[in-house]
């Protein structure tokens, strides 16, 4: 993978280098929860890194890989700026005009982006929403270290990014206490009751009125059905729950679990966005 990015201008090898080689490990200790007991499913070795998530290689290649994915889902976009523009652009509209149509009114005033690795996702939420205050949680200390490594080297935010070392699925935090949260990515590495518990956890933590926002692969996208055999096996081999997150009817679980209002559509030619309310 990291060849393929260097092709396509993403400075992996460089940014990796630049990650292991700097202050990022004094972060650990200040975010790591050493009570977390992990879930049996995560302490599998996704994306062929040995300790899966749980290593700094993983933490230090993330934003790299996660550049990739945008320049493989928008091949023809002119730069990376203009793939993530389109990608990072449209789910963040899709949210937007959800809470809008559906919310009755209430503003975003907190943000909890679950699965939140090295905190892409989360600025980009902090970005688009600024006055609203942001948590980023995510299971590996590691990808939390990097993040807030990451967030504290840019120019500070009126409302800084708070991270979490926890559970999505069991997060800990106050019923009732967020207008919006986001998945994003996180799905496609869940089992399926993996998946059935951050919905239910979502739904528990959502204010009435608010939203949850779900980005991840489309089953029904045309470039992942016409995926060649063996290119399907080789994301397969680094993806061990891919089978149960396409078998899972990502909609149905949502009403189980009692949002309404559920819309999907497909953000990029990869990739779709589910949308749900809690309601009022």
């Amino acid at each position: 993978m990291s060849s393929s990015a260097e092709k396509k201008n993403i400075p992996w090898r460089e940014m990796t280098k630049e990650i292991l080689e700097s202050d990022v490990y004094k972060e650990l200790e200040r975010i790591q929860n050493p009570s977390l007991v992990y879930p049996d499913y995560y302490l599998n070795p996704f994306h062929a890194y040995d300790e899966g998530n749980l290593s700094w290689l993983a933490a230090a290649e993330a934003e790299a890989a996660t550049m990739s994915m945008a320049r493989r889902a928008i091949p023809d976009a002119s730069s990376l700026d203009e793939a993530n523009e389109i990608i990072r652009g449209n789910w963040l509209q899709a949210i937007e005009q959800h809470h809008l149509q559906y919310s009755g009114n209430s503003t975003i005033r907190d943000i909890l982006d679950v699965g939140c690795s090295v905190g892409v996702s989360t600025g980009y939420l902090a970005d688009k929403f600024p006055s609203a205050k942001v948590i980023g949680l995510d299971l590996s200390p590691y990808f939390l270290a990097v993040a807030q490594f990451k967030e504290k080297k840019r120019s500070p935010r009126k409302n800084p990014i708070i991270w979490i070392h926890a559970k999505g699925e069991d997060t800990g935090l106050l019923s009732n206490s967020f207008d919006l949260v986001s998945m994003a990515y996180v799905l496609h590495e869940c089992p399926e009751k993996a998946i059935v518990n951050l919905v239910k956890e979502a739904f528990r933590l959502l204010r009435p009125g608010g939203t949850v926002a779900l980005t991840d692969n489309s089953p029904k996208s045309k470039i992942l059905q016409e995926l060649s055999p063996v290119l399907f096996t080789l994301m397969k081999s680094t993806e061990p729950f891919l089978d149960e997150y396409y078998l899972n009817d990502l909609e149905a679980t949502l009403r189980e679990a009692g949002f309404v209002n559920v819309q999907t559509i497909l953000t990029d030619p990869r990739h779709r966005t589910v949308t749900a309310t809690v309601p009022h």
